[in-house]
């Protein structure tokens, strides 16, 4: 039973290892503030009031 554990608590570490390193592995300072968006961003949204939004 308690190699049963043992176990679990090993593959829910190992589980826990790579959220963590698929999260914060990315970007040497985490994500980026929710205000910087690139140009591109901005200009494959459509704006309200463009001549060619419908």
């Amino acid at each position: 039973m308690t190699l049963l554990l043992l176990e679990a608590l090993g593959a829910l570490l190992i589980l826990l290892l790579i959220v963590w390193w698929t999260m914060f592995s990315g970007r040497p300072k985490g994500e980026l503030p929710p205000d910087a968006h690139t140009d591109a961003d901005a200009e494959a949204a459509p704006r309200k009031g463009d001549a060619n939004s419908k």
